[in-house]
């Protein structure tokens, strides 16, 4: 019944839904008629703070394009290859793979979402061409769990990381700052952690198709969008010195010993993006040894960071909608005072959900949400730890249909969100369901 549920699912969208592009585009309407009927502003008011806040996140759109870009050098490089092909060729039938690829795509996800995404897509691709009978749309939807599912409450978890660094906008709201011994490692975040681990996989194996329903790949879709090395002997002196692994080892050390000092000197503190790309980067380089090698794969995988650079603009005009028109304090205001402490939690996981639908980004989010979830949470009397997991949990509630971070490993594997938005919808309603329970259990 799943299976025939997840396949109609995915034939109305594949007709009815529009590509992400139009989709940032509709939701960008949608935001500035709210902020037209909720707020003061007149529209050229709101035209001023659309056009403001195109390039405020210029930054960190910048940060999100070397995680997408040191995640598939490290996924394409030699050794990481090697793992995935081998895992690839363990699974012995259709369902099998795509709990495989379930599992590979969420643990990754853990360690660092960038990994997850491109490492994902390498992998689907691997099992497509080792696995007959698989379902290439549910693959890739499996691939997705990862951004869709855990990353939040992983190794790269945004609020969580700043609520544990000093010195950022996150310490000076909360008084305080919060280890992650109290959020990342809390009894609540492992626990919901845990149960997605097993049932996820065990749900996307039960959603694979009968044979009769699968949509196999398009061998055109497989064909190696990689880069061929250069074997000859080098000519020149300068050839020489830019395929040497001595250049890359000189980097590799010298990137070592900063990270080292910054987490001599800070500790887990020191553990943000900043530290996550520049450890991804240096695993790159040692991975692939040679500049020359290192310097192919970025330039494979800088085809694959169009999307971001087009679309994170728009949602970045979004952001500047809502920040300047004070659209989000007007929403939260009128909701905060219908919520009690102990409902608090939910009311949180909920409303991060269904904001981070608009504004796809936990670090921009987190940005808008954290001066009056923090102060709301301190008048109510709610655990800070608690309010900030319950943040991470709702940032993530809605990602599974979110096509903003599915743009990367859609573009390596070949497909539209179209394709996988039927499944994706079912993942959607049994992971929303299991996390609510999660917290209101808690």
């Amino acid at each position: 019944m799943l299976a025939r549920l997840a396949a109609r699912a995915t034939a109305w969208s594949t007709r009815f839904v529009p590509d992400a592009f139009v989709i940032a585009i509709l939701l960008s309407a949608l935001v500035f008629a709210l902020a037209l009927g909720l707020t003061p502003h007149g529209a050229g008011a709101l035209s001023s703070f659309w056009a403001a806040g195109l390039w405020e996140l210029n930054g960190f759109a910048m940060q999100m394009c070397l995680v997408v870009l040191t995640g598939y050098i490290v996924a394409v490089s030699p050794p990481v290859s090697r793992l995935l092909d081998r895992l690839a060729g363990c699974p012995k039938s259709p369902r099998q793979a795509v709990a495989l690829m379930a599992v590979a795509s969420m643990i990754m996800a853990l360690l660092n979402w960038g990994l997850s995404i491109v490492g994902s897509a390498v992998l689907a691709r691997a099992l497509a061409r080792r696995v007959r009978g698989l379902d290439y749309r549910l693959l890739v939807a499996s691939a997705y769990l990862g951004l869709g599912c855990l990353w939040h409450a992983g190794l790269s978890a945004t609020a969580p990381l700043l609520s544990a660094t000093p010195g950022n906008f996150t310490e000076k709201l909360l008084g305080q700052t919060l280890s992650i011994e109290s959020t990342l490692l809390s009894p609540l975040n492992v626990g919901l952690a845990v149960a997605v681990l097993v049932i996820m996989p065990v749900l996307a194996a039960a959603l694979h198709p009968r044979p009769e329903d699968t949509v196999s790949v398009d061998p055109e879709l497989l064909r190696d969008s990689g880069f061929e090395l250069d074997t000859k002997a080098p000519s020149t002196p300068a050839e020489a010195i830019s395929r040497h692994f001595l250049a890359s080892a000189l980097l590799v050390v010298a990137g070592c010993y900063a990270l080292y000092a910054a987490f001599a000197d800070r500790g887990a503190a020191a553990l943000n993006i900043d530290t996550v790309n520049l450890l991804f980067l240096l695993v790159g380089l040692a991975l692939h040894g040679r500049p020359t090698r290192f310097l192919k794969a970025a330039e494979a995988g800088g085809g694959f960071l169009w999307a971001i650079v087009i679309q994170f603009p728009l949602y970045a005009g979004i952001f500047g909608l809502i920040k300047g028109s004070g659209l989000g304090s007007v929403i939260a205001t009128s909701l905060v005072g219908a919520v009690d402490a102990e409902g608090y939690p939910m009311f949180v996981l909920w409303y991060s959900g269904l904001l981070n639908y608009v504004v796809p980004s936990g670090g921009a989010k987190w940005g808008i949400e954290a001066p009056y979830v923090i102060e709301a949470a301190k008048t109510l009397g709610v655990s800070l730890p608690t309010t900030i997991t319950a943040y991470a949990w709702g940032d993530m509630l809605t990602d599974i249909i979110q096509p903003f971070w599915a743009i990367p490993l859609l573009s390596v594997a070949r497909l539209g969100f179209r394709d996988i938005m039927g499944y994706c919808i079912l993942f959607f309603v049994v992971y929303a369901t299991l996390v609510t329970a999660g917290f209101a259990l808690a």
